[in-house]
């Protein structure tokens, strides 16, 4: 199967991580482009009872920046060529499937998962399980490493 345009939603961890490694190798073998996406969640910080420092929410800001910068320099490695890069702020799930549906030419969205299982599951929810139920294209969850998972 050949891919044009590949999406791979990353948080940081090492299923994202593992996702990223996979995916870049698809885009490399199907020459297809690989957009890495970043979406950052502000209401976890929202939603917190305690007040932060002036700066502290523009400081946590920019590490996320910082971060995606760093993913993006071992995607365009693992890629081979240039990766495109989103920085988003909402509900994951959302705006992952927001990105596909509004880039039509996205035809497979390749992104970790955590493994969840049980009661974890139920309160945390699944952001791959919602990107799976909502998507316009194929998708392929990739599970952490055994090692990393344990």
């Amino acid at each position: 199967m050949v891919f044009h345009r590949i999406l791979c939603p990353i948080d940081f961890s090492s299923g994202s991580r593992e996702a990223l490694r996979v995916a870049a190798e698809l885009a490399r073998g199907s020459d297809a482009a690989l957009v890495v996406v970043h979406v950052w969640q502000p209401t976890q910080w929202a939603a917190a009872e305690v007040q932060l420092a002036p700066g502290v929410l523009q400081d946590l800001l920019d590490s996320e920046h910082a971060e995606l910068a760093r993913w993006r320099a071992q995607a365009t490695e693992l890629r081979g060529g240039e990766v495109d890069v989103k920085f988003l702020t909402g509900a994951p799930w959302d705006q992952i499937v927001g990105v596909a549906r509004a880039d039509r030419a996205i035809d497979l969205i390749v992104m970790g998962t955590h493994g969840r299982t049980g009661l974890r599951h139920v309160l945390l929810g699944s952001v791959a399980e919602r990107v799976v139920r909502h998507a316009p294209c194929a998708v392929l969850v990739v599970r952490e490493p055994e090692a990393a998972a344990a």
